[in-house]
């Protein structure tokens, strides 16, 4: 591939979370409140004032996995052989996190809310095209090489963090919680962990998966004895 096909690329695919993420930004600020597919009632936004309920939208997994595979795909448009294992890390931690958003909303949260006009859009950007295009992405343009043992190690950090800032945050936020299989108050702490386990063990299953297929996908390139003894 082109270099200037993998920057196109790239910055489409940050273009995308950017437009994503300000269309709900916006849409929050102002209170847009879609309504529950099988009852028709609204869905109260919670934050209160409209800065509130527009910063409380980055409490969301998806949000954070699609803004990391934003700012990674932005570096790749601007530099697109990046091997530093800071880099490593979080283009590992947003692809394997945006996977897990396009799936989890698919298979178990897609159709909870019925969605119009601009929110449909928003919602389609962020867990159906950024997934898609970051997942692509790397498949055809990588870059490859960045994997390894150690990085996978380093991304199990950010699930561990969001999960924890997500049960901390909670009694503090007048027991909101951002998703169904994270409500303490009506699943309790025992489920509520067993669902946390199970995402975190699907996440570090996606970054082995990653590394392994990392090392045989076509045009992986050789990495320098300083890079790769960094990643081992």
């Amino acid at each position: 591939m082109k270099p200037y096909q993998a920057r196109t690329w790239f910055a489409l695919t940050a273009a995308c979370v950017l437009v994503g993420v300000g269309m709900q930004v916006v849409l929050d600020w102002q209170n847009y409140m879609p309504v529950l597919a099988d009852t028709g009632e609204a869905v109260e936004k919670f934050g209160g004032s409209p800065a509130g309920r527009a910063l409380n939208l980055f409490a969301f997994f998806t949000v954070q996995s699609n803004l990391i595979v934003g700012c990674t795909s932005l570096l790749l448009a601007i530099t697109p052989n990046r091997s530093s294992t800071v880099f490593a890390v979080f283009r590992l931690i947003g692809l394997v996190a945006i996977t897990i958003t396009g799936l989890v909303y698919h298979i178990t949260l897609r159709g909870l809310v019925d969605l119009h006009g601009w929110e449909l859009v928003a919602d389609h950007l962020q867990h159906t095209v950024v997934p898609l295009a970051a997942v692509v992405g790397w498949l055809v343009f990588g870059p490859r090489g960045l994997t390894s043992a150690r990085v996978v190690r380093l991304t199990i950090l950010f699930p561990l963090a969001y999960l924890a800032f997500t049960l901390i945050r909670g009694p503090l936020a007048s027991n909101w919680y951002p998703y169904p299989f994270t409500d303490v108050p009506t699943l309790g702490y025992l489920r509520v962990c067993l669902n946390t386990c199970a995402i975190l063990l699907f996440f570090i299953a996606l970054a082995a998966g990653a590394t392994w297929l990392d090392k045989r996908l076509p045009g992986r390139q050789p990495v320098s004895q300083s890079v790769a003894a960094r990643n081992t």
